[in-house]
């Protein structure tokens, strides 16, 4: 089969195509050792991502081990979708947490011979790979999941001795996975260069996150108690960057504009407590749930009100769920939304646009309806997981090629 070539476009490398999982010696599938700091059913942004793509890519034909922490009450190792996952000790204080993980992850790495170490982060899981490096000559991807003042490279350089931990990742990771143009930026700015800069976005599960008839959708409703009314929810983390307490402060004057207005905030979080002590008529918050998709499908309204984000996971389910969305321009909310057509683009941390832009979803019913099916055509075509797994066999194979006398993955130990 004919390798593709991977195509440049606005400062990166995009890796396009459809290469066979295979190693470019031929025969056998690509090996792929995953680094993550938590793997399902710890839950989170990159944990969700992760596990969603991990099977993705089994199916595609790779072998894929996810090394992650351990943590009380789950096994040791287990396949989950084909996937083997390997939960290794990490104990003590932070730093020592690291080291045995690190450790651990280097006896495993030796024995399981990958062709190629993905982090998922540019912190333990980076450093562990970048040691495995040095010792096996395995080649380095990094995916950096978030950008913005909270990112990781910014909190990278808030922190002791930061400016060289930058420095040794940006000579020793073979390729960086960027998921919007402000991580590009910023990885730009820190002296990666555009060949080493990979534009592969978060993927999500279409299938699973698909709209309703409306019969189906009034009595998902019912099922999940949900109240009357025009019903505007928010999934994911409560916590300070994603500026929930905007959203339920304004809501007395969103019921005032469109009487009968709910909002349910779905997750958990550190400011669980301090919400529900503000909510007021109108607000209700179900805690933490396991599948989020049937509070989507319920929905008419999806709201995103963050300070920073990298590729929103809970934005791109919405908008796949055939949501209209109102969301704030920050991480790659200005790629997936086009303003007006597919969603609404508020500035971060201006509660009165908040409100405007909510009401304006909510008293355009038919509007909002067109809103939400052009954005489940943009998230089909560009974020579904057949099309970014597709991404990364060619990825893993050009750095494959490129690694020079491999020891981990090679046919030789």
């Amino acid at each position: 089969m004919r390798r593709r070539p991977a195509v440049r476009a606005a400062g990166w490398t995009r890796v396009t195509g459809d290469a066979r999982a295979e190693r470019p010696s031929g025969g056998e599938p690509i090996r792929v050792a995953m680094l993550i700091n938590g793997y399902y059913p710890v839950v989170g942004g990159a944990e969700r991502q992760l596990a969603a793509v991990a099977p993705a890519l089994v199916a595609r034909g790779l072998r894929v081990d996810v090394l992650t922490r351990r943590f009380p009450g789950l096994a040791p190792q287990e396949n989950i979708e084909g996937v083997s996952v390997h939960r290794l000790p990490a104990t003590g204080p932070k730093a020592v947490k690291s080291l045995t993980f690190t450790v651990a992850a280097l006896r495993l790495l030796r024995r399981l011979r990958p062709d190629v170490l993905h982090a998922h982060d540019l912190y333990s899981p980076s450093t562990t790979a970048l040691v495995a490096k040095r010792i096996f000559g395995t080649p380095v991807v990094v995916k950096v999941p978030r950008g913005g003042h909270l990112g990781d490279l910014a909190r990278l350089r808030g922190r002791f001795l930061g400016h060289r931990r930058i420095a040794w990742l940006r000579r020793g990771v073979d390729r960086f996975v960027v998921i919007s143009r402000e991580i590009d930026a910023e990885l730009d700015a820190a002296g990666v260069p555009p060949e080493r800069r990979i534009s592969i976005p978060n993927a999500v599960d279409t299938g699973r996150f698909a709209p309703l008839a409306p019969d189906r959708k009034a009595a998902l409703r019912s099922a999940l108690d949900l109240p009357e009314g025009p019903i505007v929810v928010y999934t994911g983390r409560l916590a300070p960057e994603k500026r929930l307490h905007d959203l339920v402060g304004i809501w007395p004057a969103v019921r005032a504009g469109c009487p009968g207005a709910q909002l349910v905030l779905v997750g958990s979080g550190d400011q669980a407590a301090s919400l529900a002590r503000a909510a007021g008529e109108g607000v209700s918050l179900p805690g933490p749930v396991l599948d989020v998709a049937p509070y989507l499908q319920a929905a008419d309204l999806f709201v995103l009100p963050s300070s920073a984000e990298g590729l929103s996971n809970a934005l791109l389910e919405a908008m796949s769920a055939g949501l209209a969305c109102v969301a704030t321009a920050v991480g790659a909310g200005p790629e997936l939304i086009d303003p007006g057509e597919n969603g609404w683009l508020i500035p971060a941390g201006e509660p009165e646009a908040l409100r405007r832009a909510v009401l304006a979803a909510l008293n355009e019913p038919q509007r909002r309806a067109a809103v939400g099916l052009r954005a489940r055509e943009r998230v089909a075509s560009r974020y579904s997981l057949p099309v970014v797994a597709a991404r990364f066999p060619e990825l893993y194979r050009q750095v494959i090629v490129a690694a020079p006398g491999r020891t981990c993955g090679s046919s030789t130990s």
